[in-house]
């Protein structure tokens, strides 16, 4: 081999010894904890008649949970003394935006980020190093640190995603469940009850969202706080300005129905300007296709028979 392949063996064994180390140091200091879990587990299975031992009990998990999970969260509880905690505080708050969706720490996260960096990175390494010289024609020092980074911003895109589409089904459903509260009031029943039955009817987003919160209600909660704490989990404006209007007609003493009914009314008119746009946006998003799959067909279909009788008028010449 040559002596750029020695270069990125060294680098690879550097990054390999690295991660085993950083997983050493996190196995010692939380060998205590999974003790206890592994016996807690043991406990549950010998209550329910089944007698085994902790190395089948640990066996019969999947291999996420027996390999993956406590390898990101070793890392992530050794690099959470490193990482700022402005940082952790603002990677939970979006995990709470996207519903968290991984049942993850925020630390564990944040260490995922390098884990697959260095996933990322090796393997394009592997491949380089595997390949024969001619088979790639591609720089190795500009291709692995680009997927490197990649890796490094890809669990961040993805929370993105998650966020918005998380914000853009409650969205869409505010409307009817709002409607649906409404009723409820007007019915007689109480506010808490109505979000009850929300959270039964539908299962979305929203009514996730109403549950917590009624659930966060009967541990001794104040209403208006887990109201508060479900619109900073959201993070929509359509939201907070619901329950802003919600804790308001609390404190004076407004009719709540009336609230309700207002605010039903301005989300329905909301979400028909928001279709109104997307409809506006979609001849300009027409365009992109139209001028390179729709004319080039048209532009065929019409100028070959003229093509053709040009090319024998030409003959005939």
């Amino acid at each position: 081999m040559g002596a750029s392949v020695w270069v990125w063996v060294i680098i690879g064994l550097i990054i390999v010894g690295g991660v085993i180390a950083l997983v050493r140091a996190g196995a010692r200091e939380s060998a205590s904890e999974e003790d206890d879990l592994l016996s807690s587990r043991l406990v549950e299975i010998s209550e329910q008649g089944e007698l085994t031992s902790l190395e089948d009990i640990e066996l019969s998990q999947p291999f996420n949970e027996r390999v993956m999970v406590p390898i990101l969260l070793r890392v992530g509880e050794l690099s959470a003394r490193f990482t700022p905690q402005h940082l952790i505080e603002d990677t939970e708050l979006k995990i709470e935006l996207a519903g968290n969706p991984i049942r993850m720490a925020a630390s564990t996260f944040l260490a995922s980020r390098f884990v697959l960096a260095g996933v990322f990175g090796g393997l394009l390494f592997l491949l380089f190093v595997v390949s024969p010289p001619s088979a790639i024609d591609m720089n190795p020092y500009v291709i692995v640190p680009s997927f490197a980074v990649l890796g490094f911003f890809f669990p961040q895109l993805w929370l993105k995603s998650k966020i918005d589409k998380r914000q853009r089904e409650i969205q869409k459903a505010m409307p009817d469940a709002l409607d649906l509260l409404t009723i409820c009031v007007e019915a007689g029943l109480g506010f808490d009850a109505a979000m009850s039955k929300v959270s039964e009817k539908w299962d979305n987003e929203l009514a996730l969202s109403f549950s917590r919160a009624i659930r966060e209600v009967q541990l001794g909660k104040l209403r208006r706080e887990a109201l508060k704490d479900m619109a900073d989990r959201i993070g929509l404006a359509e939201m907070t300005s619901f329950i802003a209007a919600v804790i308001q007609s609390e404190q004076l003493g407004v009719s709540m129905a009336k609230v309700l009914r207002i605010q039903s009314e301005q989300m329905r008119i909301k979400r028909r300007q928001r279709a109104e746009e997307q409809a506006h946006k979609a001849p300009v998003k027409m365009v992109i296709p139209m001028a390179f799959l729709t004319f080039p067909a048209i532009f065929v279909v019409l100028l070959t028979p003229a093509a053709f009788s040009m090319a024998e008028n030409f003959d005939i010449g």
